[in-house]
């Protein structure tokens, strides 16, 4: 149990920058929200004022297996990003390359019953109501042509 600083850690597959405090350090692996890195700093007993590059191997290790099965350490339900799965209806929590999977897989899905958020999606326009009149064009620019003087001999 060596007290040396890492500048980077790998947790869960992801490099994790050693100079932030742990909750911080934390949300950059994506699909951890603060609030919920908080809450397992908690539930694993370690002090949130720390700096990742402090952390031992030990707890690196805690802090993976809270990562891995929330519940089972008794976090609540509502700090979960996929509740009530609707493959299996379980209450379960992803992180890194599995949320992005399953987010094409559900874009995929509503593409595939034509839902009217599918068709949005599927024609890249904004799927959650947003204004569409000025916001949110791609490509060339739409508006007043400007004539371009030639010069004269």
């Amino acid at each position: 149990m060596s007290s040396e600083f890492r500048h980077i850690l790998r947790i869960t597959g992801t490099d994790v920058d050693g100079t932030l405090k742990i909750p911080y350090a934390l949300t950059k692996i994506k699909g951890i929200s603060l609030n919920l890195a908080n809450a397992m700093l908690k539930k694993a007993g370690i002090d949130t004022e720390k700096r990742a590059g402090f952390l031992t191997e030990t707890e690196v290790e805690k802090i993976e297996e809270i990562i891995k099965e929330p519940t089972r350490f008794g976090l609540s339900n509502w700090l979960l990003n996929r509740r009530k799965d609707l493959d299996d209806g379980k209450d379960l929590h992803l992180i890194s390359s599995d949320l992005a999977l399953r987010t094409k897989m559900d874009i995929d899905r509503m593409k595939e019953i034509k839902s009217w958020r599918g068709y949005r999606h599927a024609y890249g326009l904004k799927a959650r109501g947003q204004r569409t009149r000025t916001t949110g064009r791609k490509g060339k620019a739409v508006g007043v042509k400007v004539k371009v003087k030639k010069r004269g001999m």
